[in-house]
């Protein structure tokens, strides 16, 4: 008796050397930066012309466009081995996607021309505006608003967001904003940085991820030309969710490589950390530890990359499946470097490791990209 197996996925031999060539890059040239990008808080500028030089910034893009072409699941491979090293540098390739995804999936054939081809080359660099001071999990609930003018050739934009990954170093804004407030409907725009009235705003002081800007940008009186419509009147809901939906599975292998990058870190200390005359791995209660962690951390790269793969295939329960694995791998990201700073003791404590930046960066994946109480309210209606 002979039985089929199929595989959930499969990393074709070119795409393991490129996910290969990429861990190379992040561990010799990204991961010595880490420290001092999170020290300064400043936007690695340096890491952004790294990415772009090896067409890393190119990964979320359609060959046409000047991409690679490689599909979901060599991004994700790629934010997870950036993540492992740094996860502020790795938010530089993650909001590649989010900021480009609704053009990709809702723009016309002029705006891909204008705007995909310079963010695939690393020339440009996107924002997503969604969430506002009194509108985060709530997108329905926004009150930035947009009119048309008299003339109908352009949009009025007045508002302000809040939370904006990209803040003050994207080149242009997909921007939501009530444009039926009766109906309660929103409809998604292109805004350049350029444009009057426009204020990037000021940058937030946070407690990880500090090498990544985040601010509140706010439009004043903005207009842009009718041409800067994304997707259809009214449907920047519908615009907003299907791009979360994909982009999702970018905070979660974020954290499963923050994960990963905890784990090797504390088994790589507790093999040197000599106690009680035997390095410290010897210790059943460190073993224990450290079995759990990466036995977590494999579970959760296991369902991200299930997820990454029904993306790739347009699969009818991609929703469900990108829901679990962000649930599932940031909920780990946040126990795994708790636990690699018990490991490492007091040096845990201290930044002369990365664990205890690690745990930092940790938390915020189980709050942007919809938080952890949205997922599980996402994974529940499909169970109904």
């Amino acid at each position: 008796m002979t039985t089929a197996t199929t595989d959930a996925y499969a990393i074709p031999p070119e795409l393991a050397d490129l996910r290969d060539m990429i861990r190379r890059l992040a561990q010799e040239r990204i991961a010595p930066r880490a420290g001092e990008i999170d020290r300064t808080a400043q936007y690695p500028h340096d890491i952004r012309a790294l990415l772009a030089e090896h067409d890393i910034l190119g990964l979320p893009f359609d060959e046409q466009y000047g991409g690679t072409g490689t599909g979901t699941l060599m991004l994700q491979m790629a934010v997870e081995e950036i993540a492992k090293a740094c996860a502020s540098s790795a938010l530089i390739l993650m909001v590649q996607e989010l900021g480009t995804l609704p053009i990709q999936l809702f723009g016309t054939d002029e705006q891909k021309e204008r705007f995909l081809p310079r963010c695939a080359s690393g020339e440009w660099s996107p924002a997503f505006a969604l969430s506002e001071p009194d509108a985060g999990s709530d997108p329905a609930s926004m009150r930035t608003s947009a009119v048309r003018s008299d003339d109908a050739e352009e949009w009025v934009i007045n508002g302000q967001k809040n939370w904006i990954t990209n803040a003050g170093v994207a080149d242009f804004y997909i921007v939501f904003a009530k444009t039926d407030r009766d109906n309660n409907r929103s409809s998604a725009f292109i805004v350049e940085a350029d444009r009057a009235g426009f204020d990037p705003g000021k940058l937030e002081h946070k407690l990880g991820i500090k090498g990544s800007p985040t601010g509140n940008p706010s439009f004043t009186d903005v207009r842009v030309p009718a041409v800067n419509l994304l997707g259809v009147e009214g449907k920047g809901l519908s615009v907003a969710l299907a791009t979360l939906e994909r982009t999702r599975l970018g905070a979660a292998a974020q954290a499963v490589g923050i994960a990963q990058g905890a784990t090797d870190c504390a088994a790589a200390y507790a093999r040197e950390r000599i106690a009680f005359g035997q390095p410290i791995n010897a210790l059943q209660g460190i073993q224990f530890k450290l079995a759990d962690m990466e036995t977590r951390t494999a579970a959760a790269r296991e369902l991200l990359y299930k997820a990454c793969a029904k993306a790739d295939r347009n699969e009818a329960d991609l929703g469900k499946y990108s829901s679990m694995a962000k649930l599932f791998a940031s909920d780990t990201a946040m126990a795994v470097t708790v636990e690699a700073i018990q490991v490492l003791g007091g040096y845990g404590y201290v930044n002369e490791y990365p664990v205890e930046r690690m745990m930092r960066d940790a938390k915020i994946t189980q709050i942007y990209e919809g938080t952890n109480e949205i997922q599980r309210v996402v994974i529940a209606r499909t169970m109904r």
